[in-house]
């Protein structure tokens, strides 16, 4: 009898430890208001800040969709499903990933997209796309032969192809872009996160409004001066950042200027960064805070450590959000909002020199998981921040849906 009841003990005593180290706190109770449904997999969203209030919605099958007045216009804004490369229906990281609108979009008509094309090349599965294109007559509908390709990368395999866009306070516009696939970026010696010589696993700042030299020929895009990289022969110039493995979704705090950034993880951590000009965040090195490759005594030096990390019996994959600048939720303002894939919401402060990840429940459940996949976030002209999701994995079936976060 005492043996069982030490037997107990023990199993009680680990999993109090176990609940101490996976525990986040839950404060703050928030509600989710659904805007618009049956999208085909949303995987971004951005707003063009024109004063209409529209939302634009990629679909990762190749529509861009604009929610209009509450409703989803019937024709798309834009539609590059037939520039595609091949995608598995149920499960693809390949696609449209990304969108973002040129500053001074109201009087130019520019924006910026992201997706995945077939390639010719040896030894490649794919090459993703940057491309600009310019707004028709009608300011609800894009000119699809307006299209300009601004940089093509070769993509070794289907997965880990980041697509964030986003442009800075600077003018200038940043690219993520994932480590090529595959697990633990077996690519080369030290594999591309830390691969100077190529862009895999790196966020790229690019002057879109200047072209420049390069090699000889010309690119439809500039290099700050004040890149890291520039006068680095052993480097790529565009390179901002290097070190990541899946950057999904990236932002900017509108009134610090931090970069924000969420890298997937591989098998154990998910973590989150403040970006800085030519640091280096650790992948394939560090997952998190912790030795990948070497497992065990790796050298840190000159690494920027997360600035928090979650393991898996938390979640899965880190979907990136945004810093709260809007009105509606007092409460929320100056935290970053974000969630894991498959459907945890949370948010970072941080107290004293300490970013600590805290639990968002939503009304009428009793923890933080909305029972959806969390795909992406978005954010409007005013501050607020949206939820992309879908009830199934996918691009067979039309269930996803956004949802705007309101205080309760």
């Amino acid at each position: 009898m005492r043996i069982l009841n030490f037997c107990i003990a023990i199993i009680i005593f680990f999993l109090f430890v176990k609940f101490l180290h996976n525990e986040i706190p839950q404060t703050m109770v928030i509600k989710l208001n659904s805007v618009a449904k049956k999208f085909l997999g949303p995987v971004a969203m951005d707003s063009p800040k024109d004063g209409t209030g529209r939302l634009f919605i990629c679909e990762q099958s190749g529509k861009i969709k604009i929610v209009k007045n509450g409703k989803i216009l019937s024709e798309p804004f834009l539609n590059v499903s037939h520039k595609l490369d091949r995608m598995n229906k149920i499960y693809s990281e390949k696609g449209l990933l990304g969108i973002a609108f040129h500053p001074k979009y109201k009087t130019n008509g520019r924006f910026f997209i992201y997706y995945s094309a077939p390639s010719k090349a040896r030894g490649s599965d794919h090459k993703s796309i940057l491309a600009e294109y310019k707004v028709s007559s009608n300011a609800d509908i894009a000119d699809p032969g307006s299209e300009k390709i601004i940089m093509e990368v070769e993509q070794p395999e289907s997965n880990h192809n980041g697509g964030q866009l986003v442009f800075g306070q600077d003018g200038f516009l940043y690219v993520g872009l994932g480590d090529g696939g595959g697990a633990g970026d077996e690519h080369g010696a030290i594999g591309n996160g830390q691969d100077l010589n190529t862009l895999l696993g790196k966020i790229l700042r690019l002057d879109i409004d200047n072209s420049s030299e390069s090699a000889g020929s010309k690119q439809p895009y500039g290099i700050p001066s004040d890149n890291p990289f520039v006068n680095n022969k052993n480097a790529r110039s565009e390179i901002w950042a290097f070190g990541l493995r899946n950057p999904w979704r990236f932002s900017f705090d509108r009134k610090t200027g931090e970069l924000f950034c969420a890298d997937v993880g591989q098998n154990k951590w998910e973590e989150i960064n403040i970006i800085e000009a030519g640091k280096n965040y650790g992948w394939r090195i560090m997952e998190g805070n912790h030795c990948y490759e070497p497992s065990t005594n790796c050298n840190q030096k000159d690494l920027v450590p997360p600035i928090a990390d979650y393991n898996h019996d938390v979640g899965i994959s880190i979907t990136g959000g945004f810093v709260y600048r809007g009105k509606a939720i007092p409460s929320l303002v100056g935290k970053y909002v974000f969630g894991d894939w498959k459907g945890k919401l949370f948010y970072l402060e941080k107290s004293a020199d300490k970013w600590n990840i805290v639990n968002m429940v939503i009304e009428g459940k009793k923890d933080n998981d909305i029972g959806l996949d969390i795909n992406s976030f978005g954010e409007d002209e005013k501050g607020e921040i949206y939820i992309l999701t879908q009830k199934f994995t996918g691009n067979l079936i039309a269930n996803g849906e956004v949802f705007l976060i309101s205080g309760n």
